[in-house]
């Protein structure tokens, strides 16, 4: 996949050009998963933007060891995503500004939940945009011209928070993604089927490194520096996800890569709006990339719109109704 010249003079790369993929390389979106994939904390995130506020609804709802709870309160609260606020004579815990700007990608996990992980049936939640009044779906979109993000139609380049870091103690961490029966606890969530897939570090990694061009098991194994039976367990695992697919490129003797699927490249969107969220509030100030949309010409940052009038969406200016009946009642706060 050639670039114009002017690209490339930029320093500019697409999605397929090899020598720009590391593990160690800075990424937004490596940082944004580390925090949605504990299954506990990403099960508070999810009942917070419910409207549950306080301790004993959360654990009344979840059915979460206190001692955990409390853990991930905890850790939400220093991470600078929820604050701690007395309100009549109890305490509340409620977005900041940092923690309600996760509502995009939110939705960006939700509607590709909604689109391929539903089996068939209707997705658990129905999104209403108060604003043009519409029942509506989330679309991933170009923060310059609005039109629709694929990933052959986007570069790249180095952003002024670009660099490396060896990270031995991440290379050690090979957990699959949590329990579904954790992550889909009370009520069914199509964000929660997307971190299934995503959710783990090493499939995360290898789903990344599929958007820099690599194919081949040698290629992922020398970039990631992953044991060859965890990455054979995570090549599988996204094969019979229907993520990517293994052909023959070789006969003798017998040799396979991996090319990811329409349903692999849809993944693109949700990982930049990741990355949008990890750039504002986890860089410094300082995006390890610059994205640039072949649309437009532009750099531009990936936004989440309504699919009928193409407004960004507001946690404010929606609402839902849902199609499932919750196993638990939520306490009502007084």
């Amino acid at each position: 996949m050639e670039l114009a010249k002017p690209a490339k003079a930029r320093g500019e790369h697409h999605a397929g050009d090899k020598r720009f993929a590391s593990i160690e390389r800075y990424s937004s979106v490596a940082r944004t998963v580390e925090i949605l994939s504990d299954a506990w904390g990403f099960l508070v995130l999810r009942e917070c933007f419910f409207g549950v506020r306080r301790f004993e609804q959360f654990q009344s709802l979840l059915q979460v060891p206190r001692t955990t709870l409390v853990q991930r309160l905890t850790k939400l609260t220093e991470l600078g995503i929820l604050r701690k606020v007395p309100v009549g004579g109890r305490h509340e815990y409620r977005f900041t500004d940092k923690g309600r700007d996760l509502y995009p990608t939110m939705l960006a996990l939700l509607a590709f939940g909604d689109k391929w992980l539903a089996a068939g049936e209707s997705p658990p939640l129905q999104l209403i945009h108060r604003t043009c009044g519409s029942a509506c779906s989330p679309r991933i979109a170009c923060s310059h011209c609005n039109q629709d993000i694929e990933a052959k139609r986007v570069r790249y380049r180095d952003g002024p928070g670009a660099g490396s870091e060896v990270r031995a103690e991440a290379r050690k961490r090979s957990r699959r993604a949590s329990d579904p029966g954790v992550l889909e606890r009370v009520r069914p969530c199509s964000v929660a089927r997307t971190l299934q897939i995503i959710g783990d570090r090493w499939s995360f990694l290898v789903i990344r490194e599929f958007f820099y061009g690599v194919r081949r098991f040698d290629e992922f194994q020398s970039r990631l520096g992953i044991a060859t039976n965890i990455l054979a367990d995570r090549l599988q695992r996204l094969t019979e996800e229907g993520i990517a697919t293994k052909r023959q490129y070789q006969e003798r003797p017998a040799r396979f890569e991996y090319v990811m699927t329409e349903m692999g490249l849809d993944l693109y969107g949700s990982m930049l709006v990741m990355m949008h969220w990890g750039d504002k509030w986890l860089s410094g100030g300082k995006p390890p990339l610059t994205l640039r949309h072949g649309n437009c010409d532009h750099d531009f940052h990936a936004k989440v719109v309504c699919d009928q009038c193409g407004e960004e969406l507001d946690p404010r200016d929606t609402s839902y109704t849902l199609r499932y009946q919750l196993e638990t009642a939520v306490p009502a706060a007084a």
